[in-house]
């Protein structure tokens, strides 16, 4: 069983930064690619940004050039730093690991607020 626990969500101002993390745990996967999804008040999840175990990355084109997505493979957690966050930013964050044999895992979600 694969475990995802995510920090660093909070509320900020408009322009402002933070930090979010997700560290995996368990034994038996072999991690493809870890990502945060986004989810706004009634709206659908939506990915965010996402790396590959090469450290190839993919960015919703709305946070190209703010966000950046990191990763230690040493430490199984991925990081993603947010920049110049602004009020659509706010969301629920999800933590994504996609692992061989198409298994796929998710956090429990962490908060993001952006006020104006």
């Amino acid at each position: 069983q694969v475990q995802l626990v995510e920090s660093g969500g909070g509320l900020v101002q408009a322009g402002g930064s933070l930090r979010l993390s997700c560290a995996a745990s368990g034994r038996g996967f072999s991690i493809r690619t870890m990502g945060w999804y986004s989810q706004a008040p009634g709206k659908q999840r939506e990915l965010v940004a996402v790396i590959g175990s090469g450290g190839n990355t993919n960015y919703a084109d709305s946070v190209k050039g703010r966000f950046t997505i990191s990763r230690d493979n040493a430490k199984n957690t991925v990081y993603l730093q947010m920049n110049a966050l602004k009020p659509e930013d706010t969301g629920i964050y999800y933590c994504n690991l996609a692992a061989a044999w198409g298994r796929e895992y998710w956090g429990q979600g962490t908060q993001v607020t952006v006020s104006s």
